[in-house]
C-alpha cells in the first residue's frame, strides 16, 4: 500500500468516525404532551466508559444535562413511565473526572445556577424550577455517546467528552415516581449546554430542531441540526435572555384580534413569552387569560356551554372539536403560529365516559409564585409542528407538520437527509437491519476498500 492510499484511507475513517457536521445526530423521543398519560417528552442516551444508558427529559428551558448519581436523596427508583431507571456512579467508569471549583466551566456555571463547592472542592451546583421541584448536585466531565445518522439506516458510533450534572438531592415532583425519568437534558444557550459543548469541539451546529408528536402514542424526534420543511417562518429571539424569549405580539381568534394591550407580552424582568418543551401545558399572563378564555366561550356559546372541572372551563360535545371550536393565531414578530383546538383543549373523561373538552391554557402564576406575568407555551402548544432553534442566526422557526412522518434535515453542506421517526427504536438506535441489507453494505465496504488500495 503505497502512502496515498494510506491517506486516502486515513480520510475515509476521518469522514466516518466523526468530526463531520455532514453527519446529523438524532435523539428519538418518547413520551406525549397528555398530562393524563405522561406530560413530557424524553429520549435515551449513554454516558460514561463502559457506557450506561439513561432517560432524560428533553427541555429547552433549562441549560445543562444531569443524570440522578449514586448515593442519591429523595430519588425515585421505579417509574410509572415503564423505563428502567439508573444512577450514574462516576466510580463506576474509568473516564469521569469530577469539575473542580477552580475549572473555567465552573466559573460558566454560575450564570444559570448557584454555583458551590462541595467538602471535595468539587463544582456543585442547585436548580429550582418553575414548578418548585428543585435538584443538588455536582459537575462531572465524561463519555457522552450518540450516533451519527448518515441516513437513516446507517449510522456511526461516536463519543465526546463533555459535562454533564450529576445529582444526589431531588425534591418537589422530581421525587415522584409517577413520571420519572433519570434526569434532564437542557437545550438552553449557555456553554453547559451539550448543544453548546458539542459545537464547540467542531461535532455539531449551532443549530438544533425538534418534532413533538401529539397523537398517542406520542413519541417525535429532535437532532442536532435543521429540519426543512415547506412553510417555515422565523421570529428573531430576544437578545440577553435566560430562556428562548420571543416577542408575543397579539393574540387571535377566528381571526378576530384580541384587546390586549402588546405590553403585556413584552419582555422585561418580569415579563416575557416563552417557549419550553420542558413544560406540559401553556400559561397566559393574567391580563391575557380572561379575555382569551370568555372569547373562547363566545365562540362555542351555540353549541355548547362551559362548566368549571378543577379550575378548567370545561365543555361536553358529542361534535369534532375542530367543528365547534375555533381557530387561534399568536403573532410573534414576521411571524404568525396557527393554533387548532387540540393545541388548547385537553380531553377527559367525565364519570359517564361522555367526552369532555377543557381548555388547557392556564392563568400564569399558577405554576409558580413569581410568574403571574410571563406568558410559557409549553408541549400543549409545540407538538405537531416542527420547531428550529437556530442559534447560530439567533431566530426560532416553526411549521405544523406531522411528526410520526419522515423529515428532511439540512446539513452544513446544503445536503438534505430523510429520517423516517416512526422507523426508528424507542430506544433511540435505528431499526434492525436484514441480513439483505447488511450484506450489500458489506459488499459496498469491501468495494471500497479494493477501490483504495488498487
Amino acid at each position: 500500500m503505497t502512502g496515498e492510499h494510506f491517506e486516502m484511507l486515513k480520510a475515509h475513517d476521518r469522514a466516518r468516525h466523526g468530526r463531520s457536521l455532514n453527519t446529523i445526530v438524532d435523539f428519538t423521543l418518547q413520551g406525549t404532551a397528555d398530562p393524563y398519560v405522561a406530560g413530557l417528552y424524553y429520549t435515551r442516551i449513554e454516558l460514561g466508559t463502559p457506557p450506561r444508558p439513561f432517560y432524560v427529559q428533553i427541555d429547552t428551558g433549562s441549560d445543562i444535562l444531569w443524570v440522578n448519581c449514586k448515593p442519591c436523596n429523595a430519588c425515585p427508583l421505579t417509574s410509572g413511565l415503564g423505563v428502567a431507571l439508573n444512577f450514574f456512579d462516576p466510580r463506576g467508569s474509568s473516564t469521569a473526572s469530577p469539575l473542580s471549583c477552580i475549572d473555567s466551566k465552573c466559573v460558566s456555571s454560575n450564570q444559570i445556577s448557584e454555583s458551590v463547592c462541595t467538602t471535595d472542592r468539587y463544582c456543585g451546583y442547585s436548580f429550582e424550577y418553575g414548578d418548585g421541584s428543585g435538584t443538588l448536585g455536582y459537575y462531572v466531565s465524561d463519555e457522552f455517546d450518540y450516533n451519527q445518522y448518515v441516513n437513516q439506516y446507517v449510522t456511526n458510533n461516536a463519543s465526546a467528552k463533555i459535562t454533564f450534572g450529576c445529582s444526589y438531592n431531588q425534591s418537589g415532583d422530581l421525587t415522584k415516581p409517577d413520571r420519572a425519568v433519570d434526569g434532564i437534558f437542557g437545550f438552553g444557550q449557555n456553554d453547559l449546554s451539550v448543544v453548546s459543548q458539542l459545537n464547540s469541539q467542531g461535532l455539531a451546529p449551532k443549530i438544533f430542531s425538534h418534532c413533538l408528536e401529539g397523537a398517542d402514542p406520542g413519541g417525535g424526534i429532535l437532532v442536532l441540526g435543521e429540519i426543512t420543511e415547506p412553510g417555515m417562518v422565523y421570529t428573531p429571539i430576544v437578545p440577553s435572555q435566560p430562556h428562548y424569549n420571543l416577542n408575543l405580539q397579539g393574540i387571535a381568534v377566528n381571526g378576530q384580534q384580541l384587546s390586549i394591550d402588546p405590553q403585556v407580552f413584552a419582555t422585561t424582568n418580569t415579563r416575557g413569552t416563552i417557549i419550553d418543551c420542558g413544560t406540559t401545558l401553556a400559561y397566559l399572563a393574567e391580563e391575557a387569560y380572561e379575555p382569551f378564555v370568555n372569547t373562547i366561550i363566545a365562540a362555542v356559546s351555540q353549541s355548547t356551554q362551559p362548566f368549571m372541572l378543577k379550575g378548567n372551563p370545561c365543555f361536553l360535545t358529542v361534535h369534532s372539536i375542530d367543528e365547534i371550536f375555533p381557530s387561534v393565531t399568536l403573532y410573534f414578530e414576521g411571524a404568525p403560529m396557527d393554533l387548532k383546538p387540540k393545541d388548547y383543549l385537553i380531553q377527559q373523561l367525565s364519570p359517564d365516559s361522555s367526552p369532555v373538552w377543557c381548555i388547557g391554557w392556564q392563568k400564569s402564576g399558577q405554576q409558580a409564585t413569581d410568574s403571574s406575568k410571563m406568558t410559557i407555551l409549553g408541549d400543549l402548544v409545540l407538538k405537531d409542528k416542527v420547531f428550529v432553534y437556530d442559534l447560530e442566526n439567533q431566530r426560532i422557526g416553526w411549521t405544523s407538520f406531522d411528526c410520526s412522518s419522515t423529515v428532511n434535515v439540512s446539513t452544513d453542506s446544503g445536503e438534505s437527509k430523510s429520517f423516517d421517526t416512526a422507523k426508528l427504536n424507542n430506544n433511540g438506535s435505528p431499526p434492525s437491519r436484514t441480513l439483505k441489507e447488511l450484506a450489500i453494505n458489506l459488499c459496498y465496504c469491501f468495494l471500497f476498500l479494493m477501490s483504495s488500495i488498487l
